[in-house]
């Protein structure tokens, strides 16, 4: 496929939030993003791995992607979850259910709903290419959370990765992206939950697990089908 950088995004620091679309003209995108949380490399890294390929197989059908390799750059130069503000980018989205009550530092959800530039960035990506879907890449453990219309695409990746599906991750999650977009663009989000580097894994087998299942659903009719409707 061919991709053309978009204008950039600017963090907190002044530092370039890079983002990339193909060359399809579409009512709606298929989204790829990774990095919200700074320290969860592992998802970073399978984006990566995704992208690269996207990019280079030039025999795949060309279909409209937005992707967004690393939407938190200070928190992943710092190694932080959060950005420079000390934020988590996925509890300050304006959703219905956004909440300024701080559950621990970590979850910080910031002074108001989407008043982080890096979201800013984002939304201001998805009111000028409308999302279809979202596949947000993260590294916690294994786990494929889907909300709004994902279900299926849950599915379809965990029968090669063997990921659990859930539609929530069992705690309160407000102002998160998984919310706010179906609310707003009625359409599904999948949250890709990465395993996180121990003894047993490095990145490397994380993207062998994962190649398959991300290769045959960029391929796929039903991928598609979420740009078509």
């Amino acid at each position: 496929m061919i991709f053309h950088p978009l204008e950039s995004g600017t963090s907190v620091e002044g530092n370039e939030i890079e983002a990339f679309r193909t060359d399809v003209k579409s009512k709606k995108y298929i989204y790829l993003i990774g990095g919200t949380h700074g320290d969860e490399v592992e998802g970073v890294y399978v984006l990566k791995q995704l992208f690269d390929w996207l990019k280079n197989d030039h025999s795949l059908e060309e279909m409209p992607l937005v992707v967004v390799p690393i939407l938190n750059v200070d928190g992943y130069r710092a190694g932080t979850r959060v950005n420079s503000h000390a934020v988590d980018l996925n509890r300050n989205y304006p959703s219905s259910n956004w909440s300024d009550q701080v559950r621990k530092p970590k979850y910080n959800p910031g002074p108001s709903a989407l008043s982080e530039p890096e979201n800013k960035f984002l939304v201001k990506l998805f009111n000028k290419f409308k999302p279809g879907f979202v596949l947000s890449f993260h590294s916690w453990k294994p786990l494929l959370n889907f909300n709004g219309d994902a279900r299926e695409i849950a599915e379809y990746l965990s029968g090669y990765n063997s990921y659990e599906t859930v539609p929530d991750i069992g705690y309160p999650t407000p102002g998160s992206l998984g919310t706010f977009v179906p609310e707003t663009y009625d359409c599904g989000v999948l949250t890709f939950e990465c395993p996180t580097l121990d003894d047993d894994l490095s990145l490397k087998k994380i993207w062998q697990d994962n190649e398959a299942g991300l290769k045959e659903l960029m391929k796929s009719e039903l991928l598609k089908a979420k740009v078509q409707k």
